[in-house]
């Protein structure tokens, strides 16, 4: 009689630790994430071509000013700052780069696509910083081509008259970096506040009054009021392109521009470090 081998059975494979993801990876996540969002490629089209436009307007409207004032009365020729930025149009960019900005994060909420990136990523707080460095790329790529077209369509307008004036000149450059910074500043805001609030509606509301609405409770008749006002996003952007001196027989407060950068650059650092802290002590 024959024995049976004892055969023995097959041992699972140990199980392969995942290498941590690296930060790197979570920057290419984030932009593809970024780039599936359908609605964000036609809204910045949309946004650079409207900001350019009200730009080119101003400035045609300025050119017909100039056209009608004569050769006696022109004066020599000046930067213009609110033809090459008009309010209207980069009060409806920061609008729109801060809703992006919070879509950013606010859309892994709805969809329940959060869970799935802290499963794979626990360190919540990298996750934040990759979508912040993102969103700061992308802004400030965007913000520059349009405070560069605008300045330039602008200027190409009023030289027609020789009214323009090159980048050269005291004060365009100021203007133009700020300009170029209110994008990403705003999208980093609108970021921050989308980590916190997590919900679409309130998130945009929240968003659009911190922007643009807040500032405007505030007077500059009184040294208080005015120091909240000048803590602003909108009112250092306003301040920095402004090229001309504060007029001292003027009763309101008046922004100084260390100041004015120093909340370009407080705002999106408060924003971003807060949705770290939150993010690491909520439950998704």
């Amino acid at each position: 009689m024959t024995s049976l081998a004892s055969v023995s059975p097959a041992t699972a494979p140990a199980p392969v630790a995942e290498p941590p993801a690296r930060f790197g990876d979570l920057l290419a996540s984030e932009w593809i994430k970024m780039r599936s969002l359908r609605s964000t490629p036609w809204t910045i089209t949309l946004i650079v071509l409207f900001v350019i436009g009200s730009a080119a307007t101003a400035a045609l409207a300025d050119y017909d000013n100039v056209a009608g004032s004569g050769p006696s009365t022109r004066q020599p020729p000046d930067f213009l700052p609110f033809d090459a930025y008009p309010p209207a149009g980069y009060m409806t960019l920061m609008l729109v780069a801060g809703s992006i900005g919070a879509i950013t994060a606010v859309s892994e909420y709805s969809s329940g696509l959060i869970r799935t990136t802290t499963v794979a990523v626990p360190a919540r707080a990298s996750v934040v910083a990759a979508k912040a460095v993102v969103t700061a790329a992308l802004w400030t790529t965007v913000g520059t081509v349009i405070s560069t077209g605008s300045f330039l369509v602008s200027q190409a307008i009023l030289n027609g008259h020789h009214a323009g004036v090159p980048v050269t000149h005291p004060g365009v450059f100021r203007a133009l970096v700020a300009s170029a910074l209110l994008a990403p500043v705003c999208a980093l805001i609108g970021l921050g506040l989308g980590v916190l609030i997590r919900h679409s509606a309130a998130t945009m509301v929240t968003s659009a009054f911190t922007l643009l609405m807040l500032p405007t409770l505030f007077s500059r008749s009184e040294r208080w009021s005015a120091d909240i006002n000048h803590a602003m996003p909108v009112t250092a952007w306003k301040r920095l392109v402004q090229n001309w001196p504060p007029d001292p027989e003027s009763l309101a407060y008046t922004a100084t521009v260390p100041g004015s950068w120093t909340v370009y650059a407080l705002w999106p650092l408060i924003a971003v470090a807060l949705a770290v802290v939150v993010v690491r002590h909520r439950d998704v």
